[in-house]
């Protein structure tokens, strides 16, 4: 059988045995909140609440949208929550009604998610952009330098697709595993790092005057 934690590092296999510990206390709650425990489910709405608003809203970038669709997808998990089998973990599951609430938000309002630099991870591969930036000597050229980044950055994710916005969102923002996105969007793995590839590959091209060779 696959040996998850042999196969990742040990920072890694830690991050997945709190995952498993995780949905394992999510499954509990879930379990309590069919068989009529209805308060319990106020519980994962404290738990979740913040993560599902801010994936929303580095979609939408919208706080009243965002709000707006944070409670829809609430009110949909627990009407649809006896319908829960326990088949991937429940945050898993809720992300997945939250991005297609988001995703139904955007294609009938037509809408551009602009993506706030500020909240790109470094290690990351989007965030590395930022590792490239020209040093521009002082502290007010700098501000001036990312303030027009951010917009330039805002710019080159409204060109992306909403697919591919949506597993940049998912990676860069709320920091999903390739496998997590994949079952949120309802995908394979290999498409997932194909448009995040992709994307990289956008953003740098269209950023690359604003970057150092």
């Amino acid at each position: 059988m696959f040996n998850l934690a042999k196969t990742l590092s040990p920072a890694h296999a830690d991050v997945a045995q709190e995952r498993r510990r995780e949905a394992d206390a999510d499954l509990i709650l879930v379990h309590r909140v069919q068989a009529g425990e209805v308060d319990c489910f106020e519980t994962l709405i404290t738990k979740y609440r913040e993560r599902i608003w801010g994936v929303i809203y580095h979609m939408t970038s919208n706080r009243e949208d965002a709000a707006d669709l944070t409670q829809d997808t609430f009110i949909k998990a627990f009407q649809s929550i006896n319908r829960f089998q326990g088949q991937s973990a429940f945050f898993t599951w809720l992300y997945r009604i939250a991005v297609n609430a988001t995703l139904n938000y955007l294609q009938k309002a037509k809408l551009r998610r602009f993506f706030r630099l500020e909240k790109i991870r470094d290690e990351e591969p989007v965030g590395a952009l930022l590792d490239q930036l020209a040093d521009p000597g002082n502290t007010s050229d700098r501000a001036a330098c990312l303030n027009e980044l951010q917009q330039k950055l805002n710019e080159a994710m409204q060109k992306l697709s909403i697919p591919h916005r949506t597993v940049v969102t998912l990676f860069e923002i709320d920091g999903l595993s390739h496998e997590e996105i994949a079952e949120v969007v309802n995908c394979s793995v290999g498409t997932v790092r194909s448009r995040l590839h992709y994307a990289k590959q956008q953003l740098q091209a269209d950023l690359q005057n604003y970057l150092n060779a």
